[in-house]
This record gives structure tokens, sequence and C-alpha cells, in this order.
């Protein structure tokens, strides 16, 4: 089950579990959109995979117990800001190379 992290681990900015400005990668770091897109080039700094909206999950019960009040988000933030610079160089190698072919 996703985790939902509660902030960008580039900049920190709040993603409450309803954003839908969140990027998560398949190990889940996660980032803001504008980091995503403007800082990290759609190349995940910890895995150099692409990133993904995050799925929304349910806030009210509507079927199962899967719902955030059964399945709270993370309350542990993650920031690790990402060296802009190194992260160009990084990204160079693999951002023209579509996420699903790396």
């Amino acid at each position: 089950m996703l985790e939902l992290r509660p902030t960008c681990e580039h900049c920190n900015k709040p993603l409450p579990p309803a954003s839908t400005e969140a990027r998560i990668c398949s190990y889940e770091c996660t980032f803001c959109v504008d980091c995503a897109e403007r800082i990290l080039f759609d190349v995940c700094p910890n895995c150099g995979g692409g990133f993904a909206p995050r799925p929304v999950r349910p806030a009210r019960h509507w079927r199962g117990n899967n719902y955030l009040g059964a399945d709270p988000a993370s309350t542990m933030v993650k920031h690790r800001p990402v060296d802009p610079a190194a992260h160009r160089a990084f990204a160079a190698e693999v951002h023209e190379i579509r996420p699903e072919w790396r």
C-alpha cells in the first residue's frame, strides 16, 4: 500500500493525501509536480526512473474499509534536497530515454 508521503522530498512543499500535485516513482520517492518537471526532468534522483501522478486514497469509506480513516497517510517527512547541478549531469544520461525503457 502506498505511504502517501506528506511532502516533496526536494522543496518540502506539503503534499496532503488529496493532492493532485504529488508525483511518485516506482519506489514511492515523492516530489511535487514543479520539482519533478522543472528540476528533476522526470528522472528520479534516487533510482533513475520516471514519475507518475500519485493516486488519491478515498477520504470516505465507500467499500471494503479501504479509505484514509483505515489506512492513514504517512507523517514521516523525507526531506532530501537534490543538488540541481549534479542531478542535471545524472539526468542528461537518461532523460531522453522513455521511463518505461530505462
